[in-house]
């Protein structure tokens, strides 16, 4: 039987420094040998949220650890590894830049193929790691930094069906905890301050609930959050508006993704109609929920990662490297870092004042 794969990935986007090894068994599913997250909630705390600087200094001095707490928890050697992948964007500059040097100086030490890969197709094939998913399948990618609704015919082959004209989901969720006094990292925990609140308590905006197509804005509700917040008194109204943003949340996400669905019916001829949803916020238990009922209604299969595959983490990187490995398409160890990497190129940037829907 022929060797499968070993790939390496390495992930320092943003404030997570990781590592790991994936290969697949002999039916081509990938098998995840090792995941490694170092997370930088301490570095970041007092902040309330992520100082680029601290973060990078932070990822120079975990990432040789990181990756060497991946290779020796995977059971395999240095010499099996095939070939490396790293994050080149997007994500924050100073941080990126710390992974993708590591990852293209460990390739060449080692003289085998450096791969650099756009995070956001992490996420896109994140799924991957434990569902057998065929293309084309209709994708919400819902994190702190993005939230789009693309068609995914390949890899590599992307078509925006919608994306924020403003902020992203993720960053709604950690502006709004931020806001009720939840401590940093504090959107996910928004969803528990929702379980004991009244979600009719406050009427939110909905922006372009009922134009832009599958467009999404959360500007407005964030602003809306605020003026609220500052009239707040007691922990219970506290509960209730973290009730209220979830509700809302849930109601946009249920309305725009079924407007994804006839968008995505009508440029593709499919057999089998499949919705991916990933990104951190993929891990909310309501939302997931909430989509999960919407696809049953309508004849969708709902695939999600599983919930340690929601975050930034390295066997995602990992996975579009064993999928571009196959196929030998490697990257130089010129390529740089990306801040900015759409997924679909072509797709019309839609952020800032004056955008047209």
């Amino acid at each position: 039987m022929s060797k499968k794969p070993l790939i390496l990935g390495i992930e320092s986007s943003c404030d997570e420094t990781a590592a790991s090894l994936i290969t697949e068994n002999s039916k081509g599913i990938p098998i995840v040998l090792s995941n490694i997250i170092s997370s930088q909630v301490e570095v970041h705390k007092e902040f309330g949220g992520v100082v680029p600087e601290l973060a990078a200094r932070s990822h120079v001095e975990k990432i040789d650890w990181i990756v060497k707490k991946a290779i020796d928890e995977s059971g395999r050697s240095i010499k099996e590894i095939d070939a490396v992948a790293s994050t080149a964007g997007p994500g924050l500059v100073v941080c990126l830049s710390v992974g993708l040097s590591f990852g293209k100086a460990f390739a060449a030490t080692i003289n085998k193929p450096f791969i650099a890969v756009n995070h956001l197709e992490g996420h896109a094939l994140s799924p991957k790691l434990n569902s057998k998913i065929d293309y084309p399948y209709l994708l919400l990618l819902i994190s702190g930094g993005h939230s789009q609704y693309l068609s995914v015919k390949g890899l590599g082959k992307y078509k925006r069906l919608g994306t924020t004209i403003d902020d992203a989901l993720g960053e709604a969720f950690d502006k709004t905890a931020k806001l009720l006094g939840i401590e940093f990292p504090g959107g996910p925990h928004i969803e528990t301050f929702a379980k004991k609140g009244d979600p009719n308590k406050y009427d939110l905006p909905k922006p372009i609930f009922n134009k832009g197509g599958c467009n999404l804005s959360f500007a407005g509700l964030k602003t809306a959050i605020l003026k609220i917040s500052k009239t707040i008194k007691t922990q219970q109204e506290k509960f209730d508006l973290a009730a209220s943003f979830q509700k809302t949340i849930e109601e946009i996400l249920y309305k725009k993704t079924k407007v994804a669905f006839n968008e995505f019916e009508k440029l593709s001829n499919l057999k089998e109609k499949k919705f991916v949803v990933a990104g951190g916020v993929a891990a909310n238990k309501k939302i997931r929920s909430m989509l999960m009922n919407l696809c049953k209604k309508n004849n969708y299969k709902s695939i999600f990662p599983e919930i340690e595959l929601c975050g930034d983490n390295a066997a995602m990187i990992a996975m579009v490297g064993l999928e571009r490995f196959k196929l030998e398409e490697f990257s130089s160890l010129d390529h740089p870092a990306k801040p900015r990497w759409a997924l679909d190129e072509k797709a019309t940037f839609l952020k800032g004042a004056g955008v047209k829907l």
